[in-house]
């Protein structure tokens, strides 16, 4: 480094890519953001509809995906109805989906919507800014038949 920055920019240029590292890493979701983009799109979804809000949803660089936070729609039956992290879910029905560990975590989320309004979720999925297995824990709100979701990775 030193034969190709004089003395006077080295300290300014390891500050600059400090800074650039740590705000690449420190872009992990929150849980008061992730309920907030659920509620933000049982809204959307309430005040346009299905066909619009779920395209939106799953459209890339959507409103509704903020780095490693993207929500996802599943019917109750666990179907994919909008994905904000990958289109190519859309239609399928993921009810027999495990995690690494062997949790059937779709299932799960289906049947505890049923029993309730809302909920947080604990299971491993793959982190699309890292692209590793990691822990997630998904805040889901069931709206009529369905069941919109939002998760942060730990």
């Amino acid at each position: 480094m030193s034969q190709f920055f004089p003395a006077m920019y080295r300290g300014g240029l390891a500050l600059v890519l400090a800074a650039c590292s740590v705000s690449a890493y420190a872009g992990n979701a929150t849980k008061p953001e992730a309920e907030a983009m659920v509620k933000k799109g049982v809204a959307f979804i309430k005040a346009n509809g299905t066909e619009k809000a779920y395209a939106e949803i799953t459209k890339k660089g959507s409103q509704f995906s903020d780095r490693d936070l993207y929500l996802v729609v599943y019917g109750m039956d666990g179907s994919v109805l909008a994905h904000g992290a990958n289109a190519k879910m859309v239609g399928k029905n993921l009810i027999d989906l495990k995690d690494i560990d062997g949790k059937a975590f779709v299932k799960e989320r289906v049947d505890t919507a049923k029993a309730k309004p809302s909920f947080w979720q604990e299971y491993k999925f793959t982190n699309p800014e890292t692209k590793k297995i990691e822990p997630k824990q998904a805040y889901c709100e069931k709206l009529d038949e369905t069941i919109v979701c939002g998760g942060i990775y730990k």
